[in-house]
């Protein structure tokens, strides 16, 4: 049956495929079972053929990739639900790292982020914000690929060496705010950031993939270290959602979805988030469900989503919350409010009463009505429920059909080479510099002489092969007494 099991209350209760893209939630405190739930859902849609993008916070969702063991607990639980056919399984998985370190690396470009979302992974002010789009769109009119941080800082040096010509263009451009994003790029960079930007870049259609058997692959992106940087992490996510959003097709109302997107730890994607981009983020779930892809928030409490787009969420698992401050009980009477009545619970009570594994439940039935909400004990999922080592994280990531398209970097002609390319011009062409011609004698005893020795006007080799050996020493010996204080912050390679 095209449906997914996801426990039982007085009755079992499914999730039809066909409304698995009417987005959901999936809510409650922690250490109740929000993981677990999770994963059940994961675990349907991918039995579906439906394939699955999902973060690993906590490192122990990689468990989907790994067959799970049997106990006493997991024997009762089934038979309490009554699952037929329920047997240990893994899951097809790839896993995915930003930083490269525990999946395939994830990259994308500068020029596909965007001025916007770039400004707030650096965490730059609006001011700061409106030179990154000067620079954008100096780069558009100039024909300069921006591919990764050295496309960007190259282009920004151009901009300070030609800020007025620039400011009469395109508007005024501050110095200041060129040298303030320059330190922000330095940050990310210190954190890991160069990794993510470059190429080859993330194509779509490689998280839209299935099995050799039909089913859906389930993308597991490792966010252990990632979430330490909250505004990287949700702003990721973000481009990552807008980017289906843009080039997805429209398909309406499909069989089951084309993709599920999970996003974990919801409140980050709206913290600080200006105006704006709460807008954008709307938009963007409004409309996705059309191009067949459903986005299911995950979060303690219900109320960490914005009501415009908790209004959208049509699929709900709410687990337990502890009434223990007026913020607890706000995000409960939130949690009641929201569901599908049901005059057998008193919701509010009960949200404070559930287990860990149960919760209360309401998904999408027949012509898309909200089935009354139900306690629902949840299934237990067929995998390992728990994380994995890192020679079986290994094994998995070797049996990947896409690691020869991603694990090396591809490093192209962007704007980098070229304002190097220009700048190499200009001095070879500007007045005193070598070019073919005559030259009067000197007293070096002719032209000769003046090679190898210099004139008042040109310098000769022999200072020109002295001045670069002492200028290599001095850089290696400057460079490893940065290394030495700074950590390596400053000593890092530059691209050739």
């Amino acid at each position: 049956m095209n449906q997914i099991l996801i426990g039982k209350g007085e009755q079992p209760v499914y999730l039809p495929a066909q409304y698995g893209n009417r987005h959901g939630l999936i809510a409650g405190a922690t250490g109740t079972g929000k993981t677990i739930s999770l994963m059940v859902l994961a675990e349907g849609f991918s039995r579906l053929g439906v394939p699955v993008f999902m973060a690993d916070i906590k490192g122990d969702v990689a468990g989907l990739a790994l067959a799970g063991i049997t106990n006493e607990k997991i024997r009762q639980r089934v038979a309490q639900i009554g699952i037929e056919g329920y047997a240990h399984e893994a899951n097809p998985v790839l896993f995915w790292d930003l930083y490269g370190k525990a999946g395939h690396p994830v990259r994308t470009t500068i020029s596909e982020i965007g001025p916007n979302l770039l400004g707030r992974i650096l965490e730059i002010n609006d001011t700061q914000v409106g030179t990154l789009e000067i620079v954008f769109k100096l780069a558009d009119d100039e024909g300069l690929l921006l591919l990764d941080l050295d496309d960007l800082r190259a282009l920004l040096g151009f901009v300070t060496d030609n800020y007025k010509e620039i400011s009469k263009q395109y508007g005024l451009v501050s110095t200041q705010s060129v040298a303030a994003i320059r330190r922000a790029l330095l940050s990310l960079e210190r954190e890991g950031g160069k990794s993510i930007f470059g190429e080859p870049a993330l194509e779509l259609n490689d998280l839209l993939r299935t099995d050799l058997s039909g089913r859906g692959i389930i993308n597991i992106l490792a966010a252990d270290q990632l979430i330490l940087k909250p505004r990287l992490y949700s702003s990721f996510l973000l481009w990552l959602l807008s980017e289906l959003f843009e080039n997805l097709p429209e398909v309406g109302d499909l069989d089951k979805p084309k993709l599920v997107f999970f996003f974990d730890e919801t409140h980050l994607l709206f913290n600080d988030a200006p105006q704006i981009l709460r807008q954008r983020i709307e938009q963007v779930v409004r409309i996705i469900r059309s191009k067949g892809v459903g986005v299911y928030f995950c979060s303690q409490f219900p109320d960490d989503i914005p009501n415009e787009i908790l209004g959208q969420l049509g699929n709900r698992i709410q687990h337990a919350l502890r009434a223990y401050t007026p913020r607890d009980q706000k995000a409960v009477n939130t949690a009641a409010e929201t569901f599908a009545a049901n005059p057998k619970l008193d919701v509010a009570k009960v949200i404070s009463q559930l287990g860990v594994g149960e919760a209360l439940v309401s998904m999408l039935q027949e012509k898309g009505i909200p089935m009354p909400v139900e306690r629902t004990i949840i299934c237990p999922p067929r995998c390992r429920m728990g994380a994995v080592t890192s020679e079986e994280r290994s094994m998995v990531r070797s049996r990947s059909p896409i690691g020869g398209k991603y694990d090396s970097p591809v490093n192209r002609e962007s704007a980098y080479e070229i304002l190097n390319q220009r700048t190499a011009e200009r001095e070879a062409t500007r007045p005193g510099s070598n070019q073919a011609g005559t030259e009067k004698p000197s007293e070096h005893g002719g032209l000769a002489g003046d090679l190898l020795w210099g004139t008042r006007h040109r310098q000769g080799m022999v200072e020109m092969i002295a001045k670069q050996a002492a200028r290599t020493i001095g850089n290696q010996i400057g460079r490893q007494i940065l290394r030495g204080v700074l950590g390596g912050i400053l000593g890092g390679s530059r691209r050739r």
